[in-house]
């Protein structure tokens, strides 16, 4: 992030900074940064604006204490704007709303690439600490077995009323099944394809 290559004296000194969750790519906010703001961004890794009303940087959350903190920035292809992903704490809008945009920012369900990646590094770089590389270096027909391992247990704790038991099991059956797709060289966007032409010949 130390390394971004930004041109402020093409905007003036400013360059807009769009705000996104990391977790949900829900787009929270937009401000605007100088290089000020930027460099304090980067040193506290909460993000900061120049406020163009009070003509002076501020911290988001410096008041409410719902800071974003920042995961990692990037630069468009003009070098003049800002993408900036967040893990925000709390509510963003000062009227209270997840967004500046009045959208709800409560699905975690795009966790799901970022696990995808992880995963996909544990196979290409493995290591002697990863059970995941270690599920990789069984095979196949290992992993196929742990999905249906969990399969199995899932099928087992949606009999019973414990929450807690059953999340667990669903967690480790959907890990097993990012495992297996890319073991065989699938990608998750293959099964939303079958899915999705399938909702369009119903």
């Amino acid at each position: 992030m130390n390394n971004l290559n930004i041109d402020f004296e093409k905007v003036n000194g400013l360059v807009p900074a769009i705000i996104q969750d990391v977790d949900t790519n829900v787009v929270l906010m937009l401000g605007y940064m100088n290089q000020e703001a930027l460099d304090k961004t980067l040193e506290t890794k909460q993000v900061t604006f120049f406020s163009r009303t009070k003509q002076r940087l501020w911290t988001k959350g410096e008041t409410s204490g719902n800071f974003m903190l920042v995961d990692h920035i990037t630069v468009d292809c003009d070098n003049d704007t800002l993408l900036v992903k967040v893990k925000p704490l709390g509510h963003v809008c000062h009227t209270g709303e997840d967004t500046c945009f009045g959208e709800s920012n409560k699905s975690k369900t795009m966790f799901i690439d970022h696990l995808r990646e992880i995963i996909k590094d544990r196979k290409n770089n493995p290591s002697d600490q990863s059970y995941t590389a270690s599920l990789f270096a069984k095979g196949i027909n290992k992993i196929a077995q742990k999905v249906g391992e969990e399969a199995v247990e899932i099928v087992i704790e949606a009999k019973d009323d414990n929450k807690d038991l059953f999340m667990g099991e669903a967690a480790d059956l959907l890990y097993h099944y990012l495992v297996l797709l890319e073991a065989k060289k699938y990608e998750l966007d293959e099964v939303m394809d079958v899915l999705i032409d399938r909702h369009k010949n119903k």
